[in-house]
């Protein structure tokens, strides 16, 4: 079973039903037993840094996540405001974030191009990780976003987009990975790449 995480944010049911065509049992839940549980875990979502925060604390998910799914081992993919949670702190409503890697997130500058960024956009792995097999170099993605992940180590960094500043769009450190955009959203690519993360084990190939 997959569990998608029940922070009272919007878009969940898309992520489940994305999961679900392509063949994976999975579940909603906010219940840190069913989480326990589950053999993989998926963070996806929409909203502020803050208020993610504060519900997440609120009901418990943060030290969950943290100790018994990242810290334990467990495949665990961040999507959208997923990959800004898991640094430390994030510049939107300057809230203190989960930690799980070293680094902040950051507004787009102010300049010519529109903020949120929404619409599609290249993706260029900069190293190899599971989530890419058999997806195209370059391949477009759906963002959302305003706001950007920087990690203090690039070794952390898996692939990079340009939107004004060139930035990290997905990140991974051991059984943990996370996109900015939305796979989703995302069509064909989109779904090759959700279907890749449910059928990892958490293990990067030496």
């Amino acid at each position: 079973m997959i569990a998608i995480v029940d922070y009272r944010a919007g878009n969940l049911t898309s992520v489940l039903r994305a999961v679900r065509h392509l063949g994976h049992p999975a579940e909603i839940t906010d219940d840190p037993a069913r989480i326990r549980a589950a053999e993989r875990v998926i963070f996806p979502g929409v909203g502020a840094a803050g208020e993610t925060m504060a519900n997440l604390t609120r009901l418990g998910l943060d030290l969950c996540l943290r100790d018994e799914v990242f810290r334990a081992g467990k495949p665990m993919l961040g999507i959208c405001i997923g990959v800004q949670i898991i640094f430390e702190r994030s510049q939107e409503n300057d809230a203190r974030c989960m930690g799980l890697l070293p680094g902040e997130v950051r507004r787009f500058p102010a300049g010519p191009l529109k903020v949120p960024q929404i619409g599609w956009n290249a993706v260029r792995p900069v190293r190899p990780h599971p989530l890419f097999a058999g997806v195209p170099d370059g391949a477009e993605f759906y963002f959302v976003n305003s706001y950007y992940p920087v990690p203090r180590d690039t070794e952390r960094v898996v692939a990079h987009t340009d939107y004004g500043v060139r930035f990290a769009s997905v990140v991974a450190q051991g059984n943990l990975v996370a996109t900015q955009f939305h796979l989703e959203k995302s069509g064909r690519v989109g779904l090759k790449m959700l279907d890749n993360f449910c059928r990892w084990d958490g293990r990067m190939p030496c």
